[in-house]
């Protein structure tokens, strides 16, 4: 169950909310069709997480139409990936955004202060990875995690990663961003007791076939507890990373 839906179910319980105004909250239209989308009101009562905006694709009006449906129906933060400079720049007309261009993430409002169990590192083979390691770390620290950044630490050079054995052998969470052969993901699984998501990045020469060598190397990883996310997808580690690093026991 969600935290926002758990909270709201808490408060009726301790009589700080009627049940009516509890089904005022909860019976919110469940999307809002704009004409060229349809935007998910609820997915944070479902998820927890509320939708995040893919800025690739989508015109600068179009994402700024989301943004202003979203905010009408009281989200606060906004999360946009894959979001160009110049979109950012037209978008930044209409509404206060914080853009990232390395990571090429855009968002409104401020994170949250870190809630997480524990931190979510995130590590990356070369200095190559790291416009999809920030993409990573940014969407962790969006969604109230602490990060802590390993970057250049891959295998041609693996006293650079042990010299940080610490932090690893410390982290809920490893987000492991490699290309070339990918080999970072199995040599941080080997010795991490947490977790491992592995990030394939399209970086390297022609025979990487623009991150399938690497993809395929983590998905044949020797190392338990590794699990593969798709080519350059920071987005979807950050934000595994963040459901992993906020779990809690059901009872």
């Amino acid at each position: 169950m969600s935290n926002d839906a758990r909270k709201i179910l808490e408060q009726v319980k301790d009589g700080s909310l009627t049940v009516e105004d509890a089904l005022l909250r909860l019976k919110t239209e469940p999307f809002e069709d704009i004409g060229f989308a349809k935007v998910d009101l609820h997915r944070q009562v479902r998820q927890g997480m509320a939708e995040v905006i893919y800025g690739a694709g989508k015109t600068p009006s179009q994402i700024t139409g989301i943004i202003d449906t979203m905010k009408k129906n009281g989200q606060e933060r906004i999360l946009i990936t894959r979001l160009s400079p110049e979109s950012a720049k037209s978008v930044a007309e209409a509404h206060a955004i914080t853009y990232k261009e390395d990571a090429r993430i855009g968002y409104i409002g401020t994170p949250p202060a870190p809630d997480g169990i524990g931190t979510v590192v995130v590590a990356t083979g070369g200095t190559s990875d790291i416009p999809v390691a920030e993409e990573a770390a940014l969407t962790a620290e969006f969604y109230g995690n602490k990060v802590t950044r390993l970057y250049d630490v891959g295998v041609a050079g693996l006293h650079r990663l042990l010299s940080h054995n610490e932090d690893i052998m410390n982290a809920s969470v490893i987000i492991a961003i490699a290309g070339m052969e990918g080999a970072l993901a199995s040599v941080v699984g080997g010795l991490a007791d947490c977790p491992v998501i592995a990030v394939p990045t399209s970086v390297g020469y022609g025979a990487s076939f623009g991150g399938i060598s690497a993809l395929l190397s983590m998905l044949n990883s020797c190392a338990s507890g590794v699990s593969v996310v798709n080519i350059d997808n920071g987005f979807g580690a950050g934000y595994l990373a963040s459901m992993i690093n906020h779990m809690e026991a059901k009872s």
